[in-house]
């Protein structure tokens, strides 16, 4: 499977506050959160990211509390992807169980720029910097997380297998 968008480049340590702030914990709609991811990093995330675009980070991203909220607002914005240093652990499980695709790379979190288009094979692990011409490597996803992605998820993953 190959992604492709543009980069939206943040830090080091973006919690899962910062992702989808705590006020608007007492929502469920996606949609909704959608309309909030961010907000508090980048005003300007939710009204210009485009479907498909990735999030590149450095390390630690997604640390905080455990909520799967943050997961599930980034995927009902659209994003595609998500390249960083590194994933806090949780985060990085309820990722995979939300269907978001989750990709760790240093060297090219230091090779890309914010709005640099990108291309990442989840089969290879192979991220391209389109804009660039940069290739850098990433361990790739195991068939059976890919297979969790591509079934939209956890929960309809253990549904279609019921079946």
């Amino acid at each position: 499977m190959k992604l492709r968008g543009r980069a939206w480049k943040f830090g080091s340590n973006v919690d899962t506050d910062a992702i989808i702030p705590a006020r608007y914990l007492n929502v469920a709609d996606p949609d909704v959160l959608a309309e909030h991811c961010m907000e508090d990093e980048n005003p300007e995330f939710a009204r210009g990211v485009k479907s498909g675009d990735m999030i590149v980070a450095g390390t630690n991203f997604g640390c905080g509390s455990s909520r799967e909220h943050a997961p599930i607002a980034i995927k009902a914005r659209g994003i595609s992807c998500i390249i960083a240093r590194s994933f806090a652990r949780i985060f990085y499980r309820n990722a995979f169980n939300m269907g978001l695709p989750i990709v760790e790379s240093g060297e090219a979190v230091d090779g890309i720029e914010d709005g640099h288009e990108l291309e990442v094979d989840l089969t290879s692990g192979e991220i391209t910097n389109v804009t660039t011409g940069l290739v850098f490597k990433s361990n790739p996803i195991p068939p059976f997380m890919r297979q969790i992605i591509d079934d939209g998820g956890l929960m309809q993953h253990i549904a279609r297998r019921r079946r």
